[in-house]
Order: structure tokens, then C-alpha cells, then sequence
């Protein structure tokens, strides 16, 4: 009887180890192989469609954008834009993606200085107009450098604003790229500049709501500027959750937010628009992300 059982029990462990072995590979250890649908395996993972050589750039923005006080007081200077400017100290975006002669007949500089993220969809319809291969976005400071912090533009509007100008682009241009940077941090450009001599400059009414009484450090005054900071940071959350839902679209990741601009990297006039320096290290920024695999 003994001999019959052993019998038995080997044959019932070799049936299994060979039923293992073939049709049913599901018997091993591991986690069973997911099929799609019908049976079928599943499809490999579709590739990025992302273009780091676009051929053609279409800029919108703000004062940023169209280097405001970067050459002279109160004045554009385009030419030193991160984005499409042909100084060659600034080696702007367009003329790292595009070469200097193709960047001077493919890219377009279509921000505003004073230009708030209202503004945006009617820039972004300008933009897709020249049916460019790529769009950047530097858009929302000004939505928070109001008179007071009371003025600034609520979170829902500046979504609403902003998820308008990239539908407006997908309409007209859906094909077109889009490099979405964050807003800079306002509380240390504050931090920075007022050790530096610019509280005078920014009492003339420069970004009010955070630079007004820089050198104020009472309860009062950091609760002001901790409430800038906060909608800063709502605005950029925005731009990353929006962006996010547009395969074609690439956020910065916080990089110039995080960026610390200090006294060589701001103007010499203002202390809060980039100087010539600064506006090249925005366009390695975006050099960077655009370009990545």
C-alpha cells in the first residue's frame, strides 16, 4: 500500500511539473502576464511624439519675454530676448534651436510688456496664425506683481485664461509644441534685492503687492509677501496640471522658479527684470527641457 501511494504521489507531481512547464506557464511564481482585451497581448508603449528640433518658434508672454529693461531703462530690447533675440552674449532659444538665419525669418516675438494671462489666448491666436512648429509661454508674474495683494488675478480666472490659449492653439495649430514656463519667485527676487540698494527703485511702484516697503520685516508685511508667494506658487500649479493634459506640452518643472536670480542676472535699473545675463540663463533653461529626450 505504501509503494502504491509513493507511486501515486510521483506521478501527480510529474503530471504537474510538465502541465507547468507547457500550456499552463501561468503556474509559475511570478505574476501572470496582463492581456489586453480579446486575449491579445498588450501594445508596446507608443514613443514620444515630441520634436527637439522644431523648425520654427512663436514667442508670447510678458515683459520678460520682450527683455524689458535689459538695454536701457523703460525700454523693450527684443533683441536680448531669451526666446527669439539675436544677441549672440544672450544665445537666445531661437538662435540655439534655429541658427542665426533661420531664426531671424522663423521666430516671432509676440509677448507685451505689462501683459497679464487675460491676455494669453488672444497672443496664443497671433501665435498659432504663423503655424509655428513651437510656442513658449512665460506668462503670470504680472498677475501677481498688482498694486496690492488684493488685486491679484484669482487662481480660477488664471486657469480659465490659460486652458482658453492652449485650446485656441489646438484649434488653429494642433500640431504645434508647447514650452510653458513657471513664474519666477518674486519673494526672493525681494530677498535678494533689498541687500542690494533696490528698495528706492521699487518704491516708484514696481510689483507692489510683494517689493512695496521692502525693507519692512514686521508681521504685517511678511504676511503680504507670504501671500504673493502662495499665489505664485497656485499660478505654477496651474501651468503644470493644464500643460500636463496637452500631450504637446512641456513644462518647465519649476526650473525658473527655482533659478536664483541675483544681482548680475537682474537689470541695473529695475533689480527685478532679467539683465542680459539673466535672459541667457532663462534660455539655457528652456534649451534644456526643449531638447530633452
Amino acid at each position: 500500500m505504501r509503494g502504491r501511494r509513493r507511486f501515486r504521489t510521483a506521478v501527480a507531481t510529474a503530471t504537474a511539473a510538465l502541465l507547468c512547464a507547457g500550456a499552463l506557464a501561468g503556474c509559475s511564481s511570478g505574476a501572470p502576464e496582463k492581456l489586453a482585451p480579446g486575449g491579445s497581448t498588450p501594445p508596446p508603449t507608443p514613443t514620444s511624439s515630441w520634436n527637439a528640433s522644431p523648425a520654427s518658434l512663436a514667442a508670447v508672454g510678458d515683459s520678460i519675454t520682450r527683455a524689458f529693461d535689459a538695454c536701457s531703462l523703460l525700454s523693450d530690447c527684443p533683441e536680448a530676448s531669451w526666446a527669439t533675440g539675436t544677441d549672440a552674449a544672450v544665445n537666445s532659444l531661437a538662435l540655439r534651436l534655429l541658427g542665426p538665419e533661420k531664426a531671424a525669418a522663423r521666430s516671432w516675438n509676440l509677448a507685451r510688456t505689462g501683459a497679464r494671462m487675460a491676455e494669453l489666448p488672444e497672443q496664443m491666436t497671433a501665435a498659432a496664425a504663423r503655424k509655428p512648429e513651437l510656442v513658449t509661454v512665460m506668462m503670470g508674474a504680472n498677475d501677481a506683481c498688482r498694486p496690492t495683494p488684493a488685486l491679484m488675478t484669482p487662481v480660477a480666472d488664471f486657469r480659465a485664461s490659460f486652458t482658453a490659449a492652449l485650446a485656441r492653439l489646438r484649434t488653429a495649430a494642433p500640431k504645434a509644441q508647447v514650452y510653458v514656463a513657471s513664474v519666477p519667485d518674486l519673494k526672493h527676487l525681494w530677498s535678494t534685492g533689498r541687500l542690494g540698494g533696490a528698495a528706492g527703485v521699487w518704491d516708484l511702484g514696481i510689483c507692489g503687492a510683494m517689493l512695496a516697503d521692502a525693507t519692512n520685516l514686521g508681521p504685517e508685511a511678511e504676511r503680504r509677501r507670504t501671500t504673493v508667494a502662495e499665489r505664485v506658487d497656485a499660478y505654477n500649479g496651474v501651468l503644470a496640471e493644464v500643460c500636463a493634459k496637452d500631450e504637446r506640452c512641456r513644462y518647465d518643472g519649476g526650473a525658473v522658479h527655482r533659478f536664483r536670480f541675483d544681482g548680475a542676472q537682474l537689470s541695473s535699473w529695475d533689480w527685478f527684470h532679467p539683465s542680459r545675463d539673466g535672459q541667457a540663463r532663462l534660455a539655457e533653461l528652456a534649451y534644456r527641457r526643449i531638447t530633452a529626450e
